[in-house]
Order: structure tokens, then C-alpha cells, then sequence
């Protein structure tokens, strides 16, 4: 049994540790059939959206995390990863705007995750 709480924190630190902008976790648990929780943050440059997603990657593969896909390396805009339980978006500043997903789940709580973060 995974412990999606765990893998939020796990997400966010390793997102704080990239320096991430505006980093939200929402339980989308009750509104959405997709997963449990949505992390949501965004990069100010393809690098750092790249290298966001890559510290994830790597910090839920090494603590043993199943990651069922990771779409939009290519072009650095919005990196979906898909941890099961947990799917976490890197954006690039301008693209997370637009799609404007916290607006679109705005039915889920936001989860406090400012013990998480630096």
C-alpha cells in the first residue's frame, strides 16, 4: 500500500530542492477519478523546469516509487509525471498560467505542505 501522503512530501521536497515556484499539492481525491493528490509548480526556464522534473524523477525512483509515465520532457512547457497516486505538473511560468489548472480542480482542498518547504 502506497502512502500517497508520503510521495506528496517526497515531490515537493524534491521540487523546493530545484527551486520551484509556487509550489500547491491539492487532494483531488474526491473530484477526480485520475488520482489522489496534483502537484503543482513551475520553473522559470526549460532548465529549471527540466531539472525540476528530473530531481523528482529520481528522488521517487530511488525511494521505489513505480512512475507509470513522464510526457513533455521534449519541449520543457509542462512536464506531467505520473506517480499513480500523485501526479505532479512542472510548468514553465507562462504555460501554467494558461492552462490555469488550480482554477480547473478548484473543487479539491489545497494541502498544507508548508512544513515541507524551506
Amino acid at each position: 500500500m502506497i502512502d500517497s501522503k508520503k510521495l506528496v512530501e517526497l515531490v515537493v521536497k524534491a521540487a523546493d530542492d530545484k527551486r520551484a515556484e509556487e509550489i500547491i499539492a491539492m487532494d483531488v481525491s474526491k473530484v477526480s477519478l485520475l488520482a489522489d493528490y496534483f502537484v503543482i509548480c513551475h520553473g522559470n526556464n526549460d532548465r529549471q523546469v527540466l531539472a525540476i522534473a528530473n530531481e523528482i524523477e529520481e528522488k521517487a525512483e530511488k525511494a521505489g516509487y513505480k512512475i507509470s509515465r513522464i510526457e513533455g520532457k521534449d519541449s520543457a512547457k509542462w512536464v506531467l509525471i505520473d506517480l499513480n497516486d500523485v501526479i505532479v505538473h512542472v510548468f514553465y511560468g507562462e504555460e501554467r498560467s494558461f492552462y490555469n489548472l488550480e482554477k480547473l480542480w478548484r473543487d479539491a482542498p489545497l494541502v498544507d505542505i508548508s512544513a515541507m518547504v524551506e
